[in-house]
């Protein structure tokens, strides 16, 4: 019972015994496991259980936890300094790589999570157009500012607090709400405020509603929107930058985005957050420029290292592997869950996907919450007492990593299997 006991005394020290909302298991209820140790893609929790990890970090160890060059590549790094206030050279290699897969990256500006990648890139956004509004997508999470508290997905739509206590009014006046995949609520929001809209900010691949992808069209005309209108063209590649291609989901989608803003992954699974976009635009971030941004362990170097190692080692040959054996996963766990007569929708894109327990398309935060979400957290149980470890929520993404092999599949299903057979019926 040692998790237990953990989570008791975690809940006397730290809000609702977590570090992060959805890792309570408030979703899906019980204790939640505390992790000892990893390696590949097996979690060791502090009763010695092991379970295949889906969470991956949220998304961040897409080469599988402990991988031997990263670590190698941490353990030399972390004898030189942990910190240093000054720029590095691992700085400037991370830097050239990004802008080297990101077509629509001229420059980059590392900061230390993604809510402030995004914070800043709005920042820059209503900077460089000289206008207020953002335009953001119900459901789509974006970090934690206030004027992202809106309508937000993951963690918070997990808790059914639409909104956060503690957000003024002043700090949301400036931010408009439509649905995802809704094109034309976009256009109407962009027809009613000519020439105020700064921006538009999305996931191009929304994760935090569960992963749903864009209707055919949709980024186009959120891209022809915004050069008609003078807006600029936020994605937040936080969760698919490097995840769904090796130049992330903008790459799969052939759109270029004005700014982007990068995490997870480009830290190898350290804090980290950047964003990026032209030269033109970067330049206008102090000290080049006048908008004021600025971080005291921004580019930290052993951030910087274990992103600079993750990403040398994702070749298009790793995408290709991490796509079959997706496609694998989401194809058997249709078949099992037909056999068993239990409804379930799969959306993935790449090695991200989640599985919704209904018989329709999702394409939006509305779409999700109407899944059954009480069949999820029974689902959820059963794969953790049989060693599979999802993410606790039915708004959250799966991940896959390079270490998740035809083995480790085939147990998942095999797992699932017995999952589905305990589902009641009735909850269809």
């Amino acid at each position: 019972m040692k998790n237990a006991k953990l989570f008791e005394r975690a809940s006397s020290v730290l809000p609702g015994g977590v570090n992060s909302p959805v890792r309570a298991f408030k979703s899906v209820g019980g204790v939640p496991v505390f992790i000892e140790k990893a390696d590949g893609c097996i979690l060791t929790d502090s009763e010695g259980n092991e379970y295949i990890d889906y969470i991956g970090s949220w998304g961040p160890m897409i080469l599988g936890h402990c991988h031997p060059k990263v670590v190698e590549a941490l353990q030399n790094a972390v004898r030189k300094g942990t910190s240093f206030g000054t720029p590095s050279e691992n700085e400037v290699l991370l830097a050239e790589e990004i802008v080297q897969r990101v077509d629509s990256v001229e420059m980059v500006r590392f900061v230390n999570s993604g809510t402030e990648a995004t914070m800043s890139a709005v920042r820059l956004a209503r900077a460089a157009t000289k206008r207020d509004l953002i335009i953001k997508f119900a459901g789509g999470y974006h970090g934690h500012a206030d004027s992202f508290l809106i309508s937000a997905g993951s963690g918070a739509a997990s808790l059914g607090i639409p909104d956060s206590p503690g957000v003024p009014t002043g700090a949301v006046k400036d931010t408009r709400i439509v649905p995802y995949n809704d094109l034309e609520k976009v256009e109407l929001v962009f027809k009613e405020q000519d020439g105020n809209i700064a921006g538009v900010i999305v996931e191009p691949i929304a994760g935090n509603m569960g992963v749903v992808p864009p209707k055919p069209g949709f980024l186009m005309g959120l891209r022809n929107l915004c050069d008609q209108y003078g807006a600029l063209l936020i994605f937040d590649e936080v969760m698919t930058g490097f995840r769904v291609a090796r130049g992330g989901a903008q790459e799969l989608y052939s759109i270029n985005p004005d700014l982007t803003t990068f995490g997870k992954i480009i830290g190898g699974g350290l804090p980290v957050g950047a964003y990026g976009g032209s030269s033109e635009l970067m330049s206008l971030i102090a000290p080049a420029g006048k908008v004021y941004q600025a971080g005291t362990l921004s580019g930290n170097p052993l951030a910087m290292t274990a992103g600079l190692v993750t990403l040398q080692q994702l070749s298009r040959e790793t995408y290709a592997f991490l796509e079959k054996q997706s496609a694998n996963l989401q194809e058997k766990l249709e078949n099992t869950a037909m056999k068993s007569n239990v409804s379930i929708e799969i959306q993935r894109v790449g090695s991200m996907l989640t599985i919704f327990f209904t018989d329709h398309e999702i394409n939006n935060i509305d779409d999700a919450s109407k899944t059954n979400h009480k069949a999820f957290a029974g689902f959820f149980h059963s794969m953790l007492e049989n060693g599979i470890h999802l993410p606790p929520s039915g708004y959250e993404a799966w991940f896959l990593s390079a270490a998740h092999n035809d083995d480790i599949i085939d147990k998942t299903v095999k797992c699932a299997a017995n999952a589905f057979s305990f589902i009641e019926r009735d909850h269809f």
